[in-house]
């Protein structure tokens, strides 16, 4: 069997973009190496460009036993909201012709699972008569079909129920990026790399990167600035029509020519139901983790409290509002004091913005201490999360299920989530479950916490095993071979 997989991100992206998805792929891809009979290959699309020359193309960036590609000079670009809701995210018939040459000349292909279309045309789907018998997969990691911010998140500030037939995307981003200006950034990246001094260099490091941190900050000024004067100016209700064409037609691209929609947490599949896709085409299938191992090799602890009544709370993941780590600050800033002063916070994320920074400091304040580790890796886990008695995942986006939920949970460490997304699934614990945003609910879930009224055993009386790598290859094979599966 021979399957390529498709993201917009390389899996070994030096930047280490794709977040949890890349962790994901690098690890499955790790698995089906050692299935005998199983061929792998990676292919990526929309962040590298030529410095001159505009002309889609792919080329192989390694070899061995899972090659690597990446379609070069791609009509659109990736991530989504670089290119936001740009025509070519349905079409651009150059790029279109050189996935299919790809496809023609490294095939044939017994699947393409693609990870997201981010960085793709959707039109290459309505290639799948040209190859009848290839299978197309499809992982929904985030709502990219039906949202191109991809998180059914508004003006980086409440979550996305109704787009209006479309009007509300027109005003979605505080500060829409300039394609022209991404497009020229991702071509001196790829100039840097080829001269070897790209990303993960250290004169990258130390010299490009504060540089385009420091321009992409001022643009980004300049943009919000720009988008509340055209704000004010509009006047007139915004015409929502192409975004709602857009999700139209992807819907329909779906539906028609993939075979298997894999949603990684039930509450990605009611939305994907909800925004129309074949029901008889989607099933629920979570993401395997190497962490499962670390199921076997863990025990819960008997209790949540220190024997001085003291709770560790942790942390893992991104200072970003969606991500509700403002939240998070903002309501462990608003407890009654005696609650604040059992409470040990450890955040393990990369700095954030500065208005990030200073709620974490007002929080410190408050709690009986707050530690924050600059950012991780995978192998720092272990060590970051010896000691934890509950982590917090408090997204205010439906987040389809966050890789750090699954890492805490897989060693034992409870959950305390918001009832947004796909984290809450894991527990299945409503005690341990608040409503998105509201802090009040928040702080009811920490009190029983902190109260001893719930235990670590109350957790996990229905807790959901984490899937061992092993497991997912399993459950992936039958999809890619065509076999009959459970609907629900």
């Amino acid at each position: 069997m021979r399957i390529l997989y498709v993201n917009w991100a390389d899996p070994h992206d030096p930047l280490g973009r794709g977040g949890g998805v890349s962790v994901y792929q690098r690890n499955l891809i790790a698995a089906l190496d050692a299935v005998d009979g199983v061929e792998t290959a990676f292919l990526g699309s929309g962040l590298t460009h030529d410095l001159v020359g505009n002309a889609p193309r792919v080329q192989q960036i390694s070899d061995g036993p899972s090659p690597r590609f990446q379609l070069v000079n791609s009509g659109l670009l990736a991530p989504s909201h670089a290119d936001f809701a740009g025509a070519a995210q349905l079409d651009h018939p150059p790029t279109v012709a050189a996935f299919a040459d790809f496809i023609d000349r490294s095939g044939p292909w017994d699947v393409i699972h693609f990870n997201t279309l981010e960085g793709l045309p959707a039109q290459v789907l309505a290639l799948k008569p040209r190859w009848p018998r290839t299978r197309f997969v499809m992982s929904l990691h985030n709502y990219y079909p039906f949202c191109p911010q991809v998180n059914l998140w508004h003006h980086e500030a409440r979550p996305c129920t109704d787009f209006q037939d479309g009007a509300k995307c027109v005003t979605c981003l505080p500060a829409q990026p300039n394609p022209r200006n991404v497009r020229l950034s991702y071509r001196i990246d790829t100039a840097l790399t080829r001269a070897g001094a790209g990303p993960g260099t250290a004169l990258f490091d130390r010299v490009f990167r504060p540089l385009l941190g420091l321009t992409w900050r001022l643009a980004r000024r300049v943009l919000r600035a720009r988008h509340r004067r055209r704000a004010r100016a509009r006047g007139t209700a915004p015409n929502g029509r192409a975004f709602a064409r857009r999700r139209a037609e992807m819907t329909a691209l779906i539906n028609t020519h993939v075979d298997a929609v894999l949603c990684v947490s039930d509450r990605v599949r009611q939305i994907a139901l909800h925004h129309g896709l074949d029901r008889q085409k989607t099933q629920t299938c979570l993401i395997g983790t190497r962490a499962a191992q670390a199921w076997g090799e863990t025990r819960p602890k008997p209790a949540f409290l220190a024997p001085d009544g003291t709770l560790r709370l942790l942390y893992l993941g991104y200072m970003r509002r969606d991500k509700g780590f403002y939240f998070l600050m903002q309501a462990l800033g608003a407890l009654p004091s005696d609650m604040a002063r059992r409470l040990h916070l450890l955040v393990a994320a990369r700095s954030g913005e500065a208005d990030a920074m200073a709620l974490m400091s007002g929080a410190r304040t408050r709690l009986a201490s707050l530690t924050h580790v600059n950012g991780y890796t995978h192998d720092d886990l272990p060590g970051l999360l010896d000691g934890a008695d509950l982590g917090v995942v408090p997204p205010l986006w439906e987040d389809n299920l966050p890789q750090v939920a699954i890492e805490m949970h897989a060693l034992h460490i409870p959950l305390l989530t918001s009832d947004k997304g796909g984290a809450q699934e894991l527990g299945n614990c409503p005690d341990l479950v608040f409503r998105s945003g509201d802090a009040a609910d928040f702080q009811r879930a920490l009190s029983a916490v902190l109260a001893g009224r719930l235990t670590p055993a109350d957790y996990w009386a229905n807790a959901r095993p984490p899937e061992t790598m092993a497991a997912h290859v399993n459950r992936l094979l039958p999809i890619y071979r065509g076999c009959p599966s459970p609907r629900s």
